[in-house]
């Protein structure tokens, strides 16, 4: 065997082809442990018929097996990590992740091939990041998509200000979850701590939770290796004979690779036996393609049990065990293991802790919340309306028996009636004003928009419209200037209500057909969610419009506004004649000045607090009730 352990490339390769011209014939290349030399020795193999094994080359480059055909690793690469980290996130149910990559080839070759891993695995890769020396602009680029759950791939100096910027930038803690390698000295920060502008408890509050992720030194399986001993066995031999000697992590993938080679050739041996062609191992030569192409296949078949774990290749790479560990309270503890030879991820029970009641997730969860009535408000409201509701029914009763007596008789009865039907209508729209997507469907609430608006609409004229018409007639009779007996019927008034109530008609119906009331939604800024959970609250709030409602409503406004002056106008006219039987001027000013006055306040303050359902409801329930009820009020209480 030529033994192999040079960093440095010129005096690597001369070693190497000085062994190569003027060494005896050697069967395989055992060793390669810093890439650059590594990869030009690798890449040569083919010429020379050789195999190579290495033990400490984690390098990804070597995966592509038509460079390094004849290159193979016992220590898994360090793209090796990205079926376990897919895994992971499996586990979790995280499909949407962000990586953050330090503009190094090593690193930027697991990002990339982690990206192949992930693809169509039902995980999103929601955003890319890379860095040279700054992280901070893209661990905000980060937390600006929304994104929870980091890959990173980084070494450690650059770890330090990961972590400080990501301290700034509030992404640690239950929300967010790190997953970085795992293969950091002991203790690693705090060789960098001096070089970045963070606190050290401020780092190590941001780095509190992060899952590390490498490949297991050695194997917790207790069960006896292809050399007889345990691997905990092996690991207590090999510290006895090391003594004070510092120890690699390497060392059990070395022990293993050798009894790879010892396996390779006895495999070898025994086909070359098999043939009967009297060939021997010792008859192997740098151009006897032959042989070399039995040790290839031998190696790329082998497999045991070993000191790492069980030992089997994969087109020249390690099938090996890789290792979760968790930073708690300042050190790092295992929590998990992937056996990549199975495809198995196990974790070591209750050993994960994160920082909140349950795994971080992987996006912000947006809960659309309805902002909807109090039904406690609703039933206050609605039950001040039925009162109201029977005050105009007793009104009702009582101007229905006594509309013969001289009194009510005056006073035209028919026109009483519709005074209090209007009220009546008014007072329903109430009941209407308070459901919402809490009470019924969305096209139910659809159509409620437009139900409503017609009958406060038709009970508001039908209402003032009779007052009115009643006024109008006094101010016919005493205004005669030729003193002509004049005599007018309800059924003329009849008629001025049903044309007023025409006019709303029309004005409805072109709003109905050519721009109807629809149901909108109002999306308003997120909430933290009240019971603490890791979840934001959008608030969405009901709304009856359409496309020109401004244009609508102030087509409704001008007419009603109209109306009611017309209304002041009469009452101002006949306010001087004294039969009060027949005039209700007085009560008709007072009741246009209220209804004017708190529809005002209401239609405005109702506008301002149109993101409060609650509040916008028991103004506009408590103007239609005041105004219904002060109306009803000043006509009929007089009268009984």
């Amino acid at each position: 065997l030529f033994f192999f352990f040079q960093c440095d490339n010129a005096k690597g390769l001369k070693a190497f082809y000085d062994a190569i011209k003027y060494g005896p014939n050697h069967l395989m290349v055992f060793g390669g442990v810093c890439a650059t030399v590594t990869s030009i020795i690798a890449e040569s193999l083919k010429g020379w018929n050789l195999v190579q094994l290495s033990f400490a080359a984690t390098t990804p480059e070597f995966f592509f097996k038509k460079n390094f055909f004849y290159f193979f690793r016992t220590v898994p690469s360090d793209n090796a990590v990205n079926p376990a980290i897919l895994k992971l996130l499996k586990h979790y149910h995280w499909k949407r992740v962000g990586t953050l990559t330090q503009d190094v080839q090593r690193f930027s070759e697991v990002r990339n091939d982690l990206t192949g891993v992930l693809y169509g695995e039902d995980i999103e890769i929601s955003d890319t990041e890379s860095f040279s020396n700054d992280p901070c602009t893209s661990v905000k680029k980060l937390k600006g998509n929304d994104v929870r759950i980091i890959l990173g791939q980084f070494d450690e100096e650059m770890a330090v200000k990961v972590f400080c910027c990501a301290y700034d930038e509030e992404m640690y803690g239950s929300k967010y979850q790190w997953i970085i390698p795992g293969w950091y000295e002991n203790l690693w920060w705090e060789s960098w701590i001096n070089s970045s502008q963070c606190l050290s408890k401020n780092l190590l509050a941001a780095m509190e939770g992060y899952i590390g992720v490498d490949f297991e030194p050695l194997s917790s399986n207790t069960n006896k290796t292809i050399s007889g001993r345990t691997p905990q066995q092996y690991e207590k031999e090999y510290n006895a004979k090391r003594g004070d000697g510092q120890s690699s992590k390497f060392h059990g993938y070395a022990y293993d690779g050798i009894w790879v080679i010892a396996r390779t050739l006895q495999r070898a041996m025994n086909y070359l036996n098999s043939t009967k062609k009297h060939q021997k191992i010792e008859d192997f030569n740098y151009t006897n393609h032959k042989l070399g192409k039995i040790f290839l296949d031998a190696m790329n078949e082998t497999r045991f049990f070993g000191v790492t774990g069980e030992v089997v290749f994969r087109n020249g790479e390690r099938m090996g065990t890789i290792k979760f560990t968790q930073f708690q309270e300042q050190k790092e503890v295992k929590v998990g293991e992937y056996n990549a030879v199975h495809d198995q991820l196990v974790i070591i029970n209750n050993s994960i802790r994160f920082q909140g009641l349950e795994p971080p997730k992987d996006k912000t969860i947006i809960q659309e919340e309805l902002r909807k009535i109090s039904l406690p408000l609703y039933s206050i409201l609605s039950a001040l309306t039925i009162l109201g509701m029977i005050m105009a029914s007793a009104f009702l009763f009582f101007n229905i028996k006594n509309r013969n007596q001289k009194l009510i008789k005056m006073s035209s009865p028919y026109m009483n009636n519709l005074i209090i039907l209007g009220g009546m209508l008014s007072y329903a729209s109430i009941f209407l004003f308070g459901l919402d997507g809490s009470f019924v469907s969305e096209k139910t609430f659809e159509t409620l928009c437009t139900v409503r608006t017609w009958i406060l609409t038709v009970g508001y004229t039908t209402a003032f419209g009779a007052m009115f018409a009643k006024t109008w007639r006094v101010h016919a009779i005493f205004k005669n200037v030729k003193m002509k007996k004049k005599i007018i019927k309800d059924q003329k008034l009849l008629g001025i209500v049903g044309g007023m109530l025409l006019i709303d008609l029309c004005i409805l119906i072109c709003w109905q057909v050519v721009d109807p009331l629809r149901r909108t939604v109002e999306k308003y800024n997120m909430e933290p969610d009240p019971a603490g959970r890791d979840i934001s609250i959008r608030p969405i709030l009901e709304h009856c419009e359409n496309t020109h409602m401004t244009i609508w409503l102030g087509i409704v406004y001008a007419y009603k506004g109209l109306l009611m002056l017309f209304g002041c106008f009469l009452a101002w006219e006949t306010r001087n004649v004294s039969i009060p039987a027949l005039n209700d001027s007085k009560y008709i000013g007072m009741s246009v000045y209220n209804v004017g006055i708190m529809c005002i306040i209401g239609a405005a303050v109702s506008f301002l607090t149109r993101d409060q359902p609650n509040v916008q409801f028991c103004i506009v329930a408590l103007v239609i009730i005041f105004c219904s009820t002060i109306t009803l009020c000043l006509v009929f209480v007089p009268k009984v």
